[in-house]
């Protein structure tokens, strides 16, 4: 029944107005009967007794003769809804407005409260009456002489008919109150849980097309705060995998052309091999040295792809041990000056013999720094010059990866190391997936180390490496 979040807003809405209204009300119609009415009931007879009390002290004699208390209950009486009693100074009726006790002058009464009252003390109750076969609300209050002393006591009596009956009257408006409060309720109810639920069914709407046509599109921020802030998470899921389909595609097309481009070149070698060429063998072995370039080349999109596959499922593991950088980076650093001098580039390497021994995956450090030096040598020109200097810095070893190449513009540098980006600058058809950077930068974060690039459009690059100590 509640399967829908419609439904149970609703429900959230209208039932605590079900329990809460109706415990009002009750409490409401019990405040007023017992605080208010019967309050106001007793306080009147109160006043009335009083003013009663107030005429007989202008005829004393009242409280000694019946005839003269039986015409002052007869006057005030007759401006009253309630029965009126005179008892003298024993407690004896003297008169009563009611022509029922007419019998009972000059009896006891046999109130229970009247030795209390002829001390001095108001008394209040209520009880039912016997005599008058109903709830009533009874008033005794002493009169006093001018001595002080009680000379006789004022009976109030008043029937609670009336009251209950006003009550019912009250109850009944009251409850067509809570009842017009609970429709008003359930329609609010309803109105606010629609405006809820609007946002929502059309986020749904908008993500069921979406996934029918299978295009990726933001869905427009509407509805309250929290709904707005989920609709906005959202956009920036699909933003991500809009971003992803695009480096995914330009992976693919980057992947097409990088193995196209080699597998080419070395599908003719074969064909001129095979049409007689091999029978040239100065030819032949060119032939083969430059099948074997287009090896390493599909050898070096290979592992970038490795590279690329252990970053993105956060699997990038180092075996760190003690290398003594000097040595290290000597080693290292012999076939990439053989690369640059081949191409025709001037060689400087600067590896101070105090390098310390740090830390490091020696074969994770040799890719970082082939990728930097890679890019230095291929987009170099022949006749420019590369340069590799070590140094000891408080706390870090700095390597610089410098050259005299093409350089890269201001507005590219922030995009280097981002996964498949190939800068403008580096020519119509550039060689690699645009992975070679972003790997140097995650395999030296991975060390602990950091990247930076210094670079001026047609001046050269910087590229400089701090490990740590």
């Amino acid at each position: 029944m509640l399967r829908t979040l419609r439904s149970r807003l609703i429900v959230s809405h209208i039932l605590p107005i079900l329990i809460i209204i109706p415990l009002m009300g009750i409490a409401l119609i019990y405040a007023m009967e017992s605080r208010v009415l019967l309050a106001r009931s007793t306080t009147q007879l109160l006043d009335n007794a009083a003013l009663v009390i107030e005429l007989s002290s202008h005829q004393p004699q009242v409280w000694q003769d019946p005839e003269m208390a039986g015409q002052l209950t007869a006057e005030v009486a007759q401006y009253l809804d309630s029965r009126v009693m005179l008892l003298d100074g024993e407690g004896k009726l003297l008169a009563s407005s009611d022509p029922q006790d007419a019998a009972r002058v000059g009896q006891d009464l046999g109130l229970t409260d009247v030795a209390a009252v002829l001390s001095g003390q108001t008394r209040t109750q209520t009880h039912r009456s016997r005599n008058l076969d109903a709830e009533v609300t009874d008033v005794l209050m002493p009169a006093l002489g001018s001595d002080g002393s009680v000379i006789g006591v004022v009976r109030m009596t008043h029937r609670l008919g009336n009251i209950y009956d006003d009550l019912l009257h009250m109850r009944d408006v009251v409850s067509a109150i809570l009842v017009v409060g609970l429709l008003l309720g359930v329609v609010l109810a309803l109105i606010l849980a629609s405006n809820l639920i609007r946002p929502v069914n059309q986020f749904v709407d908008e993500m069921q097309t979406m996934t029918a046509s299978k295009e990726l599109v933001t869905v427009p921020e509407v509805g309250i705060q929290e709904m707005q802030k989920l609709v906005q998470t959202f956009n920036i899921l699909v933003e991500r995998l809009h971003a992803q389909d695009i480096q995914q595609r330009s992976l693919l097309a980057n992947l097409v052309h990088e193995l196209g481009r080699p597998l080419g070149a070395l599908r003719s070698a074969i064909d001129a091999l095979l049409g007689g060429a091999a029978e040239d063998e100065t030819f032949r072995d060119e032939m083969l040295n430059g099948m074997a370039d287009e090896i390493v080349l599909l050898q070096r999109l290979l592992e970038d792809l490795a590279r690329l596959y252990d970053r993105e499922s956060g699997s990038i593991k180092l075996v760190l041990q003690p290398v003594q950088l000097s040595t290290w980076l000597s080693q290292m650093l012999l076939s990439w000056q053989a690369d640059a001098q081949k191409k025709g580039l001037s060689w400087h390497a600067d590896i101070p013999i105090d390098l310390p021994t740090l830390r490091i995956d020696p074969g994770r450090m040799a890719q970082a720094l082939g990728n930097l030096l890679s890019n230095a040598v291929k987009y170099t020109p022949a006749g420019g010059a590369v340069r590799v200097a070590a140094s000891n810095e408080p706390g870090y070893v700095t390597i610089k990866i410098s050259d005299t190449g093409i350089g890269i513009p201001a507005e590219e540098q922030a995009l280097v190391f981002t996964p498949f980006y190939r800068g403008h600058w580096s020519g119509r058809f550039p060689q690699g997936l645009g992975l070679g950077l972003n790997i140097a930068h995650e395999l030296i974060l991975a060390h602990g180390g950091q990247l930076a690039l210094e670079s001026n459009h047609g001046h050269g690059t910087i590229f400089t490496v701090w490990l740590p100590l």
